[in-house]
């Protein structure tokens, strides 16, 4: 009876919040949404500013994680956050943080996202999220919107894993605790030490544990981002709904024949390793298209010894990724793919064997804050369309910690990582508000036992 009573509360409490949002309002003779907006185009002129920040002549930026141009860059974002009046610390992994006090004593909203690139990389893939959560706090801030729960707008570090440190996601890794033992005495390619980059971050290498986020402190974690494919743009709906971020299953294959030569060395006889991982290559993507979904697989590259014109291969390395939000699906394709190469393998008399999959869980994204995003869009008149994430984001980590919502806009031609990435001014205002939306609706539903569950 005590649940069902504190069950109905905070619904009653949400239903109220609506209502004192939509009197809001009427009250000023406008719509809902209208009053709410967010500014898009001092969202713009923002994400225009930090465009300069390791700008390249082709266009875009290469901000890498941990470079001149990132503390640049972290350093106009840290100012941002102060002039929105939010109180700003670094974690011992270089993570920023911008804290506003909520009413209750609950757990703290997150939203964020990176703002690093990859070399030659575009102006909006992390920075839309980032610059997206402060316009967000800009807008509450005006409105003198008190939420009940405390919020922090985060930029996580080093998302792109540009200086090899940890292979990308590094700062939510350590949120999530999970960077490798050997993390404080690594060196990128340039002799460049993770403390020395630390250190000049604001952060502190030897400390870089304590940055780990215990479950329950965080409520929920919400991050807008541009889509890393073409389906909105293609279908012209300006918000998706993530349903969450696919697992990624890696193995690392050798087919292994002999090398001969190749003018005397009859047909009948050869042992080409080549010949078998062409095979191999196609009935990847065979078993991943023999059922329905959008999984994906994919072969990347080949590594052919002894790589002349004149010799049969004798060795051929490649990797096998399949990616999909079923972690049962990925597992059931690769169990399909080895047999289809041990058949290879006899058939082609050459030695077919692959790793051990390294597997990066799915992280699914919770459904009551599917649904808050859903509806905010709704709410705002934009259409949306629930789809997964084919790529990793920081909010797989978070997921470890806190339930996790994401927003896409579309990205013009599905581009990201590139020069041509480009959302449109309107693209990222429609996201922003969503975020603004999703935002309230969550602070006004959401209490720390309701994210327990949900995560």
């Amino acid at each position: 009876m005590i649940l069902r009573c504190r069950t109905l509360g905070r619904f009653v409490v949400g239903l109220i919040f609506l209502f004192l949002v939509a009197e809001l309002a009427r009250s000023q003779g406008a719509s809902t949404v209208s009053s709410l907006n967010i500014q898009g185009d001092r969202l713009w002129k923002t994400l225009q500013k930090l465009s300069e920040f390791g700008k390249n002549p082709e266009g875009g930026v290469s901000r890498i994680g941990f470079s001149e141009a990132d503390l640049t860059g972290r350093t106009y974002v840290i100012g941002l956050l102060r002039e929105t009046g939010l109180e700003v610390r670094i974690d011992p992994a270089g993570n920023i943080f911008g804290h506003r006090n909520g009413k209750e004593n609950l757990g703290t909203l997150l939203l964020g996202s990176h703002i690093d690139s990859v070399p030659h990389g575009g102006n909006f893939d992390g920075d839309v999220g980032s610059l997206g959560a402060i316009e967000v706090i800009r807008t509450l801030s005006e409105r003198r919107i008190t939420t009940r729960h405390p919020l922090e707008v985060v930029i996580w570090a080093d998302e792109e894993g540009g200086r090899y440190f940890a292979g990308g996601l590094f700062g939510s890794s350590a949120a999530a605790g999970l960077l490798p033992t050997d993390i404080a005495e690594r060196q990128d390619d340039a002799g460049d030490t993770l403390a020395d980059w630390l250190r000049r971050m604001g952060g502190n290498v030897s400390r870089i544990s304590e940055a780990k986020i215990a479950p329950g402190r965080v409520a929920g974690y919400l991050e807008l981002h541009i889509e890393q494919g073409a389906v909105l743009d293609k279908a012209n709906i300006p918000i998706g709904v993530v349903q969450g971020i696919v697992g990624i299953s890696l193995r690392t294959c050798n087919a292994t024949g002999f090398a001969n030569h190749a003018g005397t060395t009859p047909m009948s006889i050869r042992r080409d390793a080549l010949a078998a991982a062409a095979r191999a290559v196609l009935a990847v993507r065979e078993e991943v298209r023999a059922e329905q979904g959008r999984q994906v697989g994919t072969v990347g590259w080949m590594k052919v010894e002894p790589g002349a014109p004149n010799v049969i291969p004798g060795r051929v390395t490649f990797p096998v990724e399949v990616r999909d939000l079923d972690a049962e699906k990925i597992a059931g394709i690769g169990e399909r793919v080895l047999r289809r190469f041990e058949v290879i393998g006899r058939e082609e008399n050459v030695q077919l064997e692959c790793t051990p999959a390294v597997l990066h869980a799915p992280a699914l994204t919770a459904p009551l804050f599917q649904q808050a995003i859903r509806f905010s869009a709704h709410d705002a008149g934009l259409t949306s369309l629930d789809l997964p994430s084919g790529a990793g984001h920081d909010a797989q980590n978070v997921a470890r910690f806190a339930p996790i919502g994401m927003i896409f806009v579309p990205s013009r031609g599905g581009i990201s990582h590139s020069p041509l990435e480009y959302s449109s001014p309107e693209q990222v205002a429609n996201g922003a508000e969503v975020l603004f939306r999703a935002l309230l609706r969550l602070d006004a539903q959401l209490d720390a036992s309701e994210a327990a569950r949900q995560n």
